[in-house]
């Protein structure tokens, strides 16, 4: 029986793009306010494109997004005679605009009432902030590739969950929208895999995912009719 769940949270809970995109104009407006030789110098196609060379360079720090953009403006901002405060206020200026998401319709209703039947761990590739953006209260663990050194779909980072959770994998859903870094993951994991399909999108692989939602409104009853089939002997492999 499932005893907990894990979600992913870009895509999932809020979409990304629009996030990245509104953290991006913040950045460009910080710098030229503060900065302005640099944002004359650094426009946001440049920074981006920077950005994907420096990860390029480092992929021992893939998992790891908040590193990757540090470096990026250090290597903007220091050649200019800019100092490490100017770095740590750039960050945070980007950083604070990348939490003020905007959730699903469906999203918060459910974490309402999913956390009050099962403990939910975010298990998360990205650098978002739960509480920042106001849910926090709905988790009971914090699961992320930048802490824990490893990203979807290694299987550290489901482990790690399922110790934060105080649970066995095979007692744990994890939701997400990502075929290969969710679903595919929480399988070879060892965990029940459900896949959020919100665009109709067709499973691209052999092994397929253990439950398939259309919004997360659709979750509970979903988990609901797989423990139904499994309790009357049903294979749900």
């Amino acid at each position: 029986m499932i005893r907990a769940l894990s979600l992913d949270l870009d895509d999932t809970l809020w979409p990304i793009a629009p996030a990245i995109e509104g953290a991006e104009r913040a950045l460009d407006a910080w710098l030229r306010a503060h900065c302005p030789d640099v944002a004359a110098a650094w426009p946001t196609d440049a920074l981006r494109e920077l950005r994907e060379r420096i990860w390029l360079a480092h992929p021992q720090h893939a998992h790891d997004f908040t590193t990757l953009r540090k470096l990026s403006l250090r290597a903007v901002l220091t050649p200019h005679g800019y100092s490490e405060d100017h770095v740590e206020a750039a960050f945070e200026a980007f950083y604070a605009a990348r939490n003020r998401v905007e959730l699903f319709h469906d999203a918060l209703p459910a974490l309402a009432r999913l956390s009050a039947r099962w403990p939910i761990a975010t298990l998360t590739n990205g650098n978002a902030d739960v509480d920042r953006i106001g849910i926090g209260r709905h988790f009971a663990a914090r699961v992320c590739a930048r802490t824990v050194g490893a990203a979807k779909p290694e299987p550290t980072i489901f482990a790690r969950a399922a110790t934060e959770l105080g649970q066995p994998a095979g007692a744990i859903a994890h939701v997400g929208d990502d075929p290969d870094l969710d679903v595919l993951g929480a399988r070879r994991a060892g965990m029940v895999a459900v896949w959020l399909n919100r665009t109709g999108a067709a499973w691209p692989h052999a092994e397929r995912p253990h439950i398939e939602i259309d919004s997360l409104a659709g979750l509970e009853p979903a988990l609901d009719d797989w423990m139904a089939r499994r309790a009357a002997g049903e294979d749900c492999a």
